[in-house]
């Protein structure tokens, strides 16, 4: 036709563009304006709009106004805290059956009004697409519909805070509140600015949805003092973080000593890497890692790390792919010039430029930028470059590209890119992070558990495994008990020395005989030398001397377990098993040299001692029998290809024993733990050690790998102050003193461990330890593994 132009298919090809795409807000404009661009509170199933309180003023990309935020007060927090009680009797009155299908008519509802969902999401620069919301509502009303058939031995926690940072997605305040209501709890959502309208608005339709009034109330506003205002209160039982590390490590210590359970996410601002295979598509992975690091703003930052035999080749795409791409807009003054400062000191250092155009001289707007050539040991690499910038590193081999990957100090996420499926899943298998995507990225469904790795958190999302840290054991007693925080100098938490061994001339009727420890698969002396007395039942005479170990000592058997525990781990379920079964049988064969211990050091009878003996080699053949148990699976997922679920081992693990039952309690935790792929290192019971070290000939005849499992007596808090800030060990199993608890709470934030912790007086967790606590054994279990997904697509 006249005037036409023609083009080629060659031309159409390079000259692709996004299409255009709808930027109408016009119904969520309709929303905020029906409250008047002043949004309140959601207390007790209905919007309060308090006339004297501060508030906070939300701005979209263009620096428009969009709406002002509440700030809550503690008048506020106390009227929500009253309303998420009622509503929690409420809920917990409705059947299985019934709290599923107000999840269901939610999900319905959110279909509803989708458009002014997205809109509004848009605008706060929260984004979140509603089909992922009715995806995660149509997953979790089918747990509330199963919680008392697939769950019998486990409740709700009660009242629930969720807590999100200004700069986390809706999408991860909901993998939180979503759950938490499917098990029954009440729950009250502190939400970040940009996530508050959003929230508001959902909870707006969970009423229309039919959720009883009180059981999901929403206090905005975000100062970590807020935060700590809702967790005092007595009627939270839990306190769960998704956001920035900063603000989740405020979070910890300001509720350390509370007595609620805290489990964080700190996936914002995390360091992700993108690595690229030479077996790869190379104009696949060119294109996938323009999409993740430039198309939209994401809350992780990517790393580019490329095989250098196809290193000239991507960087030759990347030009191609960039050119057309425009400017991006950033959020203020300080990013640009903290952007211009960051590009400036990568080119100081040696790197070279990608960019889709010259940077501006002015304003708020940057190119998409990739800095070639950087060092692993970049700041722009160690530290989370703002966005638009993508470093890009390379690497030789596939085993220096796995190490180069898990460089970072963070275990979000990954995405690896290759056609080689062998490579693929070794690759994927050996990275240290919670989720890895196979020639994609950013695909999640809730449907697959995934936990936090390295510095990426301390608790699990999605899948079953996810349910736990909304439940708590129905039969088993209390890990934590609500108590106010101890007035604790936590620099001299664990300081105070131990009492010296002076001779008496007192005559002693027992024998005394002096004990050692074990490390690294020896029996050996303290590193100081020392020596702490034991005091026989009576208490008038010493029963025994034991070394008392301290931070030298946790630091050699550290090391030690951390040499054997990659070996162990790669060990095949019945491997470990049949090591397992045989350390029972060594057990077994001790049996009376162990009942004789326990009944001197605790004085039990004969026949109470042996039966402890008893039941501790029965609980290590459970443990040997559940080895095969936790093998993860496909689970079914909407996308096309394929997911999998894989249980990891912790690491190292720092377990400090009660005093109650002490071999039985020994026994329980080793086994899991090491039934899992993990090394420990145990601290016996500080009263009752000799059992403990008793059984060190039992490990000495075993077959277990030197330094998997390391025993070290001492003073309880000395030695919990030296695991705590071992940087190495992963998790923390604690029985001891409130004391104890808060300082663990207060200072495992760097990096993050995950914490299990037990503050019981003497006597209350005996009966914990029995044969028939099976929830006991659940949650053991539980807390010995985190999981990883693998997504492995098919087109």
């Amino acid at each position: 036709m006249a005037g036409s132009t023609s083009k080629t298919v060659h031309d159409i090809f390079h000259s692709m563009e996004y299409g255009p795409t709808s930027s109408s807000s016009a119904t969520a404009q309709a929303w905020l304006e029906s409250h008047s661009r002043a949004l309140g509170l959601f207390i007790d199933g209905r919007f309060l709009n308090p006339a004297d309180r501060q508030t906070r003023t939300l701005a979209d990309t263009k620096g428009d106004h969009v709406c002002s935020v509440v700030c809550a007060v503690e008048e506020d927090v106390s009227q929500g805290v009253s309303s998420s009680a009622g509503g929690l009797r409420s809920w917990s009155a409705l059947s299985c059956p019934q709290r599923a299908k107000v999840l269901l008519k939610w999900a319905s509802t959110l279909g509803q009004y989708g458009q002014c969902v997205a809109e509004l999401s848009d605008l706060s620069q929260a984004s979140c697409s509603p089909a992922s919301l009715v995806r995660l509502a149509q997953y979790y009303s089918s747990w509330a519909q199963l919680r008392d058939a697939r769950l019998p031995h486990w409740s709700p926690r009660g009242v629930v805070e969720v807590v999100v940072s200004d700069d986390c997605p809706l999408y991860s305040l909901m993998l939180k509140v979503l759950p938490a209501l499917a098990m029954g709890n009440a729950v009250i959502v502190v939400p970040g600015l940009s996530t508050a309208p959003s929230a508001l608005l959902l909870a707006q339709l969970f009423t229309e949805a039919g959720l009883p009034a009180g059981v999901l109330n929403i206090l905005t506003g975000s100062a970590v003092s807020l935060w700590a205002k809702v967790a005092h209160s007595p009627t939270v039982s839990s306190v769960t973080y998704s956001g920035n590390k900063q603000d989740g490590v405020a979070l910890c210590k300001t509720t350390a000593g509370l007595g609620v359970a805290v489990s964080v996410s700190p996936a914002v601002g995390a360091t992700c890497p993108f690595v690229v295979f030479e077996s790869a598509d190379i104009d696949s992975a060119v294109d996938g890692a323009i999409e993740a690091a430039f198309k939209k703003r994401k809350e992780i930052q990517w790393v580019l790390c490329v095989q250098e035999s196809v290193l000239d080749s991507v960087v030759a795409r990347l030009r191609l792919r960039m050119a057309g791409l425009k400017c991006v807009a950033l959020a203020s003054e300080a990013d640009r010039s903290l952007v211009e400062a960051v590009v400036q000191g990568a080119q100081q250092q040696g790197a070279t430029l990608i960019q889709s155009c010259g940077p501006p001289a002015m304003g708020l707007q940057y190119p998409a930028t990739v800095l070639c050539g950087v060092a692993p040991s970049s700041p722009c690499v160690t530290s989370p470059p703002p966005w638009p910038l993508l470093p890009l590193m390379s690497f030789r081999s596939n085993t220096e590209g796995v190490a180069l990957a898990n460089h970072s100090p963070h275990g979000h996420a990954a995405s690896i890119w290759t056609e080689d499926l062998t490579l693929a899943l070794e690759a994927a298998k050996s990275l240290s992070v919670g989720s890895v995507w196979v020639n994609s990225h950013s695909v999640c469904d809730p449907s697959l558990p995934t936990s936090g790795h390295k510095d990426s958190g301390t608790c699990t999302d999605g899948g079953q495994e996810g349910l736990y840290q909304f439940l708590q054991p129905s039969s088993s007693c209390p890990s934590l008990s609500r108590s106010s925080p101890a007035s604790l100098d936590y620099d001299k938490f664990g300081s105070a020395p131990s009492p010296a061994i002076v001779p008496t001339a007192r005559c002693v009727c027992v024998a005394t005989k002096f004990y050692q420890q074990f490390v690294g698969g020896k029996s050996c002396k303290s590193e100081s030398g020392g020596s702490f007395a034991v005091q026989a039942p009576d208490g008038a005479n010493v029963l025994a001397y034991c070394p008392d170990g301290g931070r030298k000592d946790v630091r050699n058997a550290v090391e030690a377990a951390s040499k054997v525990q990659p070996g162990w781990m790669k060990k095949g379920p019945s491997a470990r098993a049949q090591s397992l079964y045989s350390l029972a049988k060594g057990l077994e064969a001790k049996r009376p040299e162990l009942a004789a211990a326990i009944r001197a050091q605790t004085g039990l009878s004969l026949d109470e001692a042996d039966q402890e003996v008893e039941l501790s080699v029965d609980r290590l053949t459970d443990w040997a029998a559940r080895c095969t148990q936790a093998q993860g699976g496909a689970p079914a997922v909407p996308q096309v290809g394929s997911a999998l679920s894989l249980p990891q081992a912790l690491g190292v693990v720092g377990v400090i024993l009660p005093d109650n039952k002490p071999l039985l309690s020994l026994v329980t935790l080793l086994g899991a733990a090491v039934a899992m792929g993990n090394a420990v290192v145990m601290v016996p019971s500080q009263r009752y050690p000799v059992p403990a070290l008793t059984f060190i000939q039992v490990l000495q005849a075993s077959d277990l790998p030197a330094g998997l499992v390391n025993i070290i007596s001492g003073a309880r808090d000395q030695l919990t102050v030296a695991l705590a800030n071992h940087n190495v060990i992963k998790a923390i199993w604690y029985w001891g003193s409130p004391e104890g608890c808060q300082y663990l709470q207060h200072t495992c934030t760097g990096p993050f461990k995950t914490l299990w912790l037990h503050s019981w007086g003497p006597g209350e967790d005996e009966a914990c330890w029995a044969p028939t606590s099976a929830s006991l054994l659940e949650e053991t279990w539980h807390n010995a593994i985190q999981w990883r997904s693998i997504w492995i697509p098919t087109a």
